[in-house]
């Protein structure tokens, strides 16, 4: 897959007004068929050519550069639920695993993050953790609940961060905060690893209400009583949320969260639900990240959500850095969309002749000092490459990877 970058060079640093009068200058650039870190070498040499270019113009600027690094959200397709009958407008051989598991791995590799989160890995330990070790990588990762196989995987450089403190997120312990009475938080947790160690970790807020309040739907027998919220919250779904130090100095720390919510539009509820969970389980985690380790760290969350743009138990839509969604007031972490922050949502992540749209995003904390100053550009709608729906020999999932680069002012 040939993967369309695109850099936003407009303030990626400050500088002073020009002595001679001028207004400062302001550079964007386009850069097509690149991975992140031929983008990387690009930006040093407009850097170097910009400075070079004032300094003989004897202008007087200031620059301070941050710490850039970038992350890749990408739904791979479990291939537990790959069947011909399921995407009959896929050729075969796509979606046989030998040919597919080589495709994933030659996206991965040429996207070249230095974050990847995959949902839907169902093969991680025989396939993807080695592969991706192969190439640099490390990894956490957390299977789903019951008999499913599939789960949620970040994958890290090694030479660009470091694991401090990971911790895995079940939803199904919503069903366990209705069961016993109790606040959600203050019962069943995997508990915060830090360097293979337990850990304790603070108490959770109190969404008691907002489970119990919830609007029940109706919704196919085959998944038990829809009026029963034990029941209805035991979807199975899971995310996984870790602290990194990046290596670059100053060392900044960034916290990054990955999941995978629930799919079915008609209980809408259950996604509110776990959209609110996760929130609050991140919250805590920060909180135990900052005490322990004494900084303050950006936060990023990323996923396939299954929630179109403006949903409103989602964080997205034209969002700035001063708005958060108005139902969600109270969010113990304003979250903003990165593409819709720098460009607006892509117009689908998620293609099949069924359904497309976008379910899949990146989120960042607007309170910390991180912006997004590139991102990954997906093809249109009338691309050669995606008519006919997904996946296909171009593309070996049915969503389609989003990336975006960020810069953190220095400490």
């Amino acid at each position: 897959m040939s993967s369309r970058f695109v850099c936003l060079l407009v303030d990626c640093w400050q500088h002073s007004e020009c002595c001679c009068g001028e207004d400062d200058a302001c550079l964007s650039r386009e850069m097509n068929d690149r991975s992140f870190e031929d983008c990387e070498r690009t930006l040093e040499e407009i850097k170097s050519l910009f400075f070079n270019t004032l300094y003989l113009r004897n202008c007087c600027f200031c620059f301070t550069f941050g710490i850039r690094f970038h992350l890749v959200s990408y739904n791979v397709l479990a291939q537990v639920y790959v069947k011909s009958s399921l995407f009959p407008h896929s050729p075969s051989p796509c979606l046989r695993w030998k040919a597919r598991s080589q495709a994933i791995l030659s996206v991965l590799k040429n996207l070249g993050a230095d974050f990847l989160c995959l949902q839907e890995v169902d093969e991680y330990d025989s396939f993807y953790k080695g592969n991706m070790e192969s190439h640099g990588y490390s990894s956490i990762y957390v299977q789903r609940n019951g008999q499913k196989r599939d789960g949620c995987g970040i994958f890290y450089k090694q030479n660009s961060a470091e694991l401090v403190l990971e911790e895995k997120i079940e939803y199904n312990d919503l069903v366990d905060s209705i069961q016993d009475g109790k606040l959600l938080g203050d019962d069943k947790h995997d508990g915060v690893q830090t360097n293979g160690n337990k850990g304790a970790e603070p108490k959770n807020a109190n969404i008691n209400d907002l489970l119990l309040d919830s609007a029940l739907k109706q919704a196919p027998e085959d998944r038990g009583d829809p009026n029963d919220p034990c029941v209805r919250l035991k979807r199975d779904c899971v995310g996984i949320m870790a602290a990194f130090k990046l290596k670059d100095p100053p060392h900044h720390v960034v916290i990054v969260a990955n999941t995978h919510l629930y799919w079915d539009p008609e209980w809408a509820d259950v996604k509110l639900a776990q959209a609110k969970y996760l929130l609050s389980r991140l919250a805590q985690f920060k909180t135990l990240v900052s005490n322990r380790l004494e900084c303050t760290p950006s936060v990023i969350v990323a996923g396939d959500f299954n929630s179109t743009p403006g949903d409103k138990y989602l964080i997205s839509g034209n969002c700035s850095l001063a708005q958060v969604v108005e139902c969600l007031e109270d969010i113990p972490i304003p979250l903003c969309s990165a593409y819709a922050f720098t460009k607006g949502e892509p117009p689908f992540t998620n293609c099949t002749p069924d359904f497309t749209d976008t379910l899949d995003y990146i989120f960042f904390s607007p309170t910390d000092n991180i912006k997004p100053v590139s991102f990954l550009e997906l093809p249109e709608p009338d691309s050669p490459d995606v008519v006919g729906g997904l996946p296909n020999s171009s593309h070996p999932s049915d969503h389609l990877p989003i990336g975006v680069g960020f810069e953190i002012t220095m400490e």
